[in-house]
């Protein structure tokens, strides 16, 4: 079949579409934001394509899978199996690494198990291991009748006199040993000194190197290794010539020695191979002083540290009666006592006995101080409460382990060299490098050989990894701290990697924090695997992706309620001449994001300064931002703008403004505070976790409109507030689904359902509330209006008009105000928090900051942003927006380019001035391509 034919889909806002795909083809699905491209694609094409996957297995296997809703659709033919790779972080487990999510650092460990060569770490001498054979073979390369003595290693430099040992061997009919260098017979032993170290080596044999005597050195060379651990000691009589087998991985000058290596050893998910400090996490908790002296310019009884102060009669008297025997004052500011008052206070007072006085006690007790840190830490670990424990972890910190200096690993694991390399060394390289390293990897002798197939492996899944963008990552990266972009196309790459065909995929926006430049490289990724058999469906708003596409189809002609419909669909061709489309006003330029007709000018009085930024990858970066204006920070994938705007700027001004508890990035100053009264971080998380909240709740919207059901005659008649009118506390909702409007069925080995609440029937409240009626509409008919419905429904009442207004400016007027927050895309969410900025009273001093504001939006939505940015700026506000989108920097007032690459390659600012400005540097990649745009 050459089509995957869809008949009827109603998936959410879907119009009963009809529809063929042709197979083993790229398609994008475009359209504007909310208009049933995720409807199409994820709920009712993926979902049906696992569904029917996962229903073909066992009912023992089924209930391990999560199985997907049936889409409501007539008939779908023409599925593959499908693999979705969405936008979402790929793991919050602190284990997970890029190098575990991708499989690599399996091969790694394989590797580094079959062809590493282990070192001491303490003598850095290469430990080999030998066979019996290979020991043989040694000594018999020797010349013919040199006298040999075979000798087991049995204590290497301990004190002792070793009676028992020596016991021992004489019972077991050992007739000779050698103690500190001599030889000595078993029945005259001189006395050994118990205050000295002795080197104690029994001797197994004494023979003439004949070649017939093969099998009695082989024996020999068995007892000894049996009785010393794995070591023997072969001695040339008339050289004094020693040499030290060993039959595992031992130092011949100290007693360090390894097992057999294998992959576990290198896993620091595994115990064996785990730092057994860390446990394999490669960092540890302990209580900051930072943290625990929250307000150091506070005096201890003021409040210093929380829980301490005058207000905590048993800590605060413990307090006293350290200050009465060191001599300092409690009201004195922390920061100004003296350094060590600090210490013993915080670190306690070693084992200097101090008279307390405990209350309700009148005898003093002496007892060392164990210090303000070593009482949080005793208390942590004795604690059986959970609100004790959740209080105590605010004062705790992260660190590098200092066991394994951050490479989760423990010793054995971190002294195995494969061509120089340790395993912790090369996940700390980044990609490219680590690439190189392996394209370049030349082993001696049958380890090539052993090591050809893994490498091989290695490098093809670091090529994809490179070809999607990521060059600047590296293996040992915690999963957790990836953006959504970067989480998919490590997927995407992992997915090539296994070279799965006649699959259908389908992807959200992969281009998502993709630099320009590195577009045709994942552009190239998603062809090749079309190329290899596979049906690749991508639900994109990049032209670039549009334009190379076999098949587009285009979602419309407006959002919720007014799109679910097919606009148009065929080739890009085909698309471009079709004048219903809007993606084909602006691909052909019939529409487009003007330019301002002028930009904000700068004022040098007014600039905020960010000093010397050292953070992840910033070299000693100093960033102005002028006040007042729509700032755009630029630059490839990985280049440091996330560290330097999210990590560093916003952490520090909300600590200074707030202070918040969150540490900010290393930098040296920041100067301009004063021109803020706010700082504001307007990302892309969800505006709630449960679907209990909901547009009307989060921007306040909902208390107004309670307020008036509440004071409408009925409600007043019946004495009901506007408490009745929640679905969230008992009164007015209905008690069966507690407000939920849907009841969970558990279904063994099948999804679990939700099913419409038969006493209320999905409507939330109780019969007697829903009697309340406001201009003929109960409070259930108002939660599902769409916010367009509701701005014209509530047009008489100023204080939801103006919330309303502001979901309408930012383009969400088609969600309805009921819509449950688990239900809103990313995109949604931070335009629903968008518009609660813009709905406050504002002060013309606030710094917005927003990482990726495009996401999800088509070239109309995001001229509708821009609008409410401008409108933000025009208002005195600064925004701060990390971009990658040519239309949104080309509109900006300023920019500022961090590059020149990601990783090790970033980190500096290359550009700062107007979109023209940046331009015409070339050394900026984001200059590059906004030249041609400007010039459209």
């Amino acid at each position: 079949m050459e089509y995957i034919r869809i008949r009827g889909a109603r998936t959410h806002n879907l119009k009963d579409i009809n529809l063929d795909l042709p197979r083993n083809k790229l398609v994008v699905i475009t359209g504007l934001s909310g208009s049933g491209k995720s409807s199409l694609a994820f709920d009712t094409l993926y979902a049906e394509g696992q569904r029917r996957y996962v229903e073909s297995l066992s009912a023992y296997a089924r209930q391990f899978l999560q199985l997907m809703e049936k889409p409501d659709v007539d008939l779908i033919e023409g599925l593959s199996p499908a693999i979705s790779i969405e936008q979402k972080a790929t793991s919050h487990n602190p284990r997970s690494t890029v190098g575990t999510v991708t499989e690599i650092h399996d091969y790694l460990r394989l590797l580094f198990a079959r062809v590493g060569t282990p070192q001491c770490p303490e003598h850095h001498i290469e430990l080999a291991a030998q066979t019996v054979s290979q020991m043989v073979d040694h000594v018999l390369a020797l010349a013919e009748d040199t006298r040999l003595m075979i000798l087991a290693p049995l204590i290497v430099g301990r004190k002792g006199e070793h009676v028992d040992l020596l016991d021992e061997l004489r019972a077991q009919g050992f007739v000779r040993v050698r103690i500190d260098g001599k030889v000595h017979e078993m029945d005259a032993l001189p006395k050994l000194d118990k205050n000295r170290k002795h080197t104690l080596e029994v001797v197994v044999d004494r023979l003439k190197v004949r070649a017939d005597a093969k099998q009695r050195l082989a024996e020999s060379f068995e007892t000894a290794l049996r009785h010393a651990d794995g070591r023997a000691l072969a001695v040339e009589m008339d050289r004094g010539k020693e040499t030290l087998f060993s039959a595992r991985f031992s130092c011949p000058v100290c007693d360090y020695s390894l097992p057999e290596l294998e992959p576990r050893l290198f896993s620091f998910n595994n115990p064996m191979g785990a730092c057994p400090k860390c446990d394999g996490l490669g960092a540890i908790q302990y209580f900051d002083p930072k943290r625990v002296v929250a307000f150091p310019h506070l005096s201890l009884a003021s409040g210093a540290v929380k829980g301490w102060d005058r207000r905590n009669q048993f800590y605060f008297q413990m307090l006293q009666s350290l200050a009465l025997h060191y001599g300092f004052d409690l009201e004195t500011p922390f920061e100004k006592l003296p350094y060590p008052i600090q210490q013993i206070l915080l670190h306690g007072g070693d084992k200097e006995k101090i008279a307390f006085r405990y209350p309700g006690e009148r005898r003093p007790r002496s007892h060392p101080f164990e210090g303000i840190i070593a009482n949080l830490e005793r208390r942590y670990k004795e604690t059986d409460s959970n609100a004790v424990r959740e209080e105590l972890a605010k004062y705790l910190n992260n660190k590098p382990c200092p066991a394994c200096a951050g490479t989760r690993l423990r010793r054995e694991a971190r002294h195995v060299f494969v061509s120089g390399q340790t395993v912790y060394a090369l996940s700390a390289l980044p990609l490219k490098q680590a690439l190189t390293f392996f394209e370049t990897l030349r082993l001696s002798g049958n380890k090539q050989a052993i090591a050809d197939r893994i490498v091989k492996e290695i490098a093809a899944r670091l090529t994809f990894l490179n070809n999607v963008g990521l060059d600047y990552l590296s293996l040992d990266r915690s999963a957790d701290t990836l953006s959504g972009g970067e989480a998919q196309r490590i997927r995407l790459a992992s997915q090539i990697g296994s070279g799965l065909t006649g699959v259908m995929y389908v992807l959200d926006e992969p281009s998502i924090g993709l630099h320009q430049r590195d577009n045709a490289r994942l552009l190239g990724t998603l062809k090749r695997l079309r190329d290899i058999g596979n049906t690749v469906i991508v639900v994109e708003h990049d032209e670039d992706a549009i334009r190379i596409a076999d098949y587009v189809v285009d979602m419309g002609p407006g959002a919720g309620e007014h799109g679910g419909r097919i606009v148009a669909e065929g080739t890009p061709a085909d698309i471009l001449t079709n004048p219903a489309s809007l993606t084909a006003d602006y691909l052909s330029g019939r529409r487009s994001i003007a330019l301002p007709k002028a930009r904000r000018a700068p004022d040098a009085e007014r600039m905020l300064t960010l000093s010397g930024a050292t953070g992840n990858n910033l070299k000693n970066v100093t960033l102005e931002l002028p006040a007042g204006l729509l700032v755009c920070v630029t630059g490839v994938s990985g280049s440091g703008k996330s560290t330097l705007i999210n990590d560093t700027l916003y952490t520090a001004m909300a600590r200074h403004l707030y202070g918040s508890a969150e540490e900010p990035a290393p930098h040296t100053e920041i100067q301009g505070l004063a021109l803020f009264d706010k700082v504001i971080n307007v990302d892309q998380s969800p505006i709630g976790r449960t679907p209990r909240s909901n547009p009307a709740t989060y921007t306040g919207l909902f208390t107004p409109i309670r307020e008036l059901f509440a004071g409408v005659p009925g409600a007043r008649e019946r004495g009901y507030g506007p408490g009745r009118f929640s679905f969230n506390v008992k009164g007015g909702r209905c008690e069966a689904c507690q407000g939920d409007g849907v009841l969970k069925v558990e279904m063994h080995f099948l999804p679990d359902i939700y099913v419409p609440c038969d006493v209320c029937h999905g409507k939330r409240y109780n019969r007697e509330t829903l009697e309340i009626q406001y201009k003929g509409k109960t409070i259930h008919e108002v939660l599902q209006m769409t916010v367009e419905d509701a701005h014209a429904f509530f047009s008489a009442v100023p204080v939801v008009a103006r919330k309303l207004q502001t979901l309408l400016d930012v383009g969400l007027g088609y969600i309805q105000l009921g819509q449950a927050a688990t239900t809103l895309s990313g995109g949604e969410a931070q335009r629903v928090k968008l518009s609660l900025e813009l709905s406050k009273r504002d002060t013309g001093r606030t710094l917005y900051v927003l990482d990726e504001p495009t996401t999800g939006l088509h070239f109309h939505d995001i001229d509708m942003l821009l609008k409410v940015l401008h409108r933000l700026a025009d208002q005195g506000n600064t925004v701060v927006v990390i971009e990658h989108n040519l239309d949104v920097i080309k509109t900006a007032d300023w920019i500022v380019d961090i590059g020149p690459e990601g990783g090790d390659g970033g980190g500096q600012i290359l550009a700062t001035g107007t979109p023209e400005q940046v331009a015409a540097n070339p050394a900026s990649h984001t200059g590059h391509y906004l030249k041609p745009i400007l010039a459209r």
